[in-house]
């Protein structure tokens, strides 16, 4: 196949790639935007953590988050910075962790290997994997106009997704609907670790907004988001039983099926208070 034509129209974590595409029985030679999909090897303080799949943008965001929603740090001001650096095959992140965080990156049993479409993968023992994240409490409450409003923005900033067809996103949203950070990625769970690595940097407050994502509502997009301190998390498509159960439990409101024509509110309902004059 002929190499890809110079494409300078693609954002960051996109390349061109050549394709002979197929309409109406007739093919055409192209240039195609395709997503970036690379090893990350992410450690701490120079001891490895894990190896994770993922598009090779705002690294910096990722590996903060990471570090928050899988229990090596407790606070975000404990990540003291974040070396990144590309090599030849793959990208190493360091976090330098402050002093009485480091233990409990040391004490964390993760295999070096996951993967982009589980945030679990790696994990050796159950109760890594079913660990209770803190209780959400306060947080702001939303209505339909807010998530509709959300949702058209959502679309609208998903930069890589238009020019790849495959990524994700995770964008957090005022209470207005109003999105102030989007991150993207070709895992959703990597997707809103940079999302929530980003908030801190941003100056946002987890409580004042809401999380909006494009994929489905797993127990590790739940358990991250409570982790966080999001107390409303809307996915497009559904939950779980398991992410319904630790919703419940965590006292985050969980949405599901959040399309233009309404919405399933499966945890929590008091958050969501719907469309002026209706009722549940």
């Amino acid at each position: 196949m002929a190499a890809a034509p110079r494409r300078c129209d693609l954002p960051p974590g996109a390349v061109a790639r050549a394709v002979t595409r197929w309409r109406e029985g007739g093919a055409a030679q192209l240039s195609d935007g395709i997503a970036e999909e690379v090893p990350v090897a992410l450690s701490c303080n120079g001891e490895a953590v894990a190896v994770m799949m993922a598009t090779p943008t705002d690294l910096d965001d990722f590996a903060r988050g990471f570090a928050l929603t899988e229990g090596l740090v407790a606070r975000p001001e404990q990540v003291l910075g974040v070396d990144v650096r590309e090599a030849l095959d793959h990208y190493a992140v360091d976090l330098r962790l402050s002093a009485d965080a480091h233990g409990a990156a040391a004490r964390r049993e993760r295999t070096l290997e996951g993967r982009s479409g589980c945030g679990v993968c790696g994990s050796r023992r159950v109760e890594d994997v079913l660990r209770p994240p803190p209780r959400v409490d306060g947080g702001a409450c939303v209505d339909a106009a807010a998530l509709q409003a959300a949702l058209a923005d959502l679309r609208a900033q998903q930069s890589l997704n238009a020019a790849t067809g495959a990524t994700h996103a995770a964008a957090f949203a005022d209470a207005c609907g109003r999105v102030l950070l989007l991150r993207e990625d070709v895992g959703r769970h990597n997707a809103l670790d940079k999302l929530i690595g980003a908030l801190p940097a941003a100056g946002v407050a987890p409580c004042d907004g809401f999380v909006v994502v494009t994929s489905r509502a797993s127990y590790e997009m739940v358990y991250k988001a409570a982790v966080a301190g999001v107390a409303l998390l809307a996915a497009v498509s559904a939950p779980t039983a398991l992410a319904i159960a630790l919703a419940d439990g965590a006292g985050l409101t969980l949405i599901g099926f959040a399309r233009p024509q309404g919405c399933a509110v499966y945890s929590h309902p008091q958050r969501y208070l719907g469309s002026a004059g209706s009722a549940p």
